[in-house]
């Protein structure tokens, strides 16, 4: 099948507003297990690289075990699974925009850190899982981002062309993995990373996706 044209996307704060959802679940556990809960602007900064990650990097030195640590990382799943689409939203503009992708024939598909069970059920909570071809997580491929197999693999799983590919995402994450892939790269502001967008190498930056389709027919 040719294609036209593929666009891969991040998932968390790249095309959804998942942060209350994952502060709160963050927060549930740090209450459980006795420690100082996160203010939504600190989640953001936690977060895109996987559940556990996120809880490592909250428990810095505070704490060691790792038994304790792995049952804190479960619980924090467990509730977020339950709770996943309580409060996240579709970013601005991303409806029409994935809308807009859909009638033009455009492939799309995700490639998120977030296990992809919890990607898949959010999206389908959402009612967006139907833009995508396909929807690569955390575990779907023995490797994830920033390691370019995990976007080029999905590329190749849905036929598309590689010099005929576009990457979106929020973090330096995202933009390591296209920046490795030999991808373009788009990013999206105010990401659930620490960097700022001037340390994040990347070829277009948008805040949200209204008028996005006007940059992207740059690269058709």
């Amino acid at each position: 099948m040719s294609q036209i044209y593929t666009i891969l996307f991040d998932l968390d704060g790249t095309i959804v507003n998942t942060a209350p959802d994952l502060m709160a679940a963050h927060n549930h556990v740090m209450k459980k297990f006795g420690h100082a809960e996160k203010k939504l602007s600190e989640i953001k900064s936690l977060a895109g690289r996987g559940a556990w990650v996120m809880m490592q990097r909250s428990f810095k030195e505070e704490i060691k075990d790792e038994k304790i640590k792995k049952e804190m990382t479960k619980e924090f799943i467990d509730f977020y699974a339950k709770n996943i689409d309580r409060d996240s939203k579709p970013i601005n503009g991303v409806i029409e925009f994935l809308e807009w992708a859909k009638n033009k024939k455009i492939s799309m598909a995700v490639c998120t850190n977030k296990q992809e069970r919890l990607a898949v059920d959010l999206l389908k909570k959402l009612d967006m899982s139907k833009y995508f071809e396909y929807i690569a997580g955390a575990d779907t491929f023995e490797f994830n981002k920033p390691d370019p197999r995990h976007l080029t693999n999905v590329v190749e799983i849905i036929g598309g062309d590689l010099k005929k590919t576009i990457m979106v995402g929020d973090s330096e994450v995202d933009a390591n993995s296209a920046h490795n892939a030999k991808l373009p790269f788009v990013l999206v502001k105010d990401g659930y990373t620490e960097k700022n967008e001037n340390e994040i190498k990347h070829d277009e930056l948008i805040s949200d996706f209204i008028g996005f389709e006007k940059i992207l027919e740059k690269y058709l």
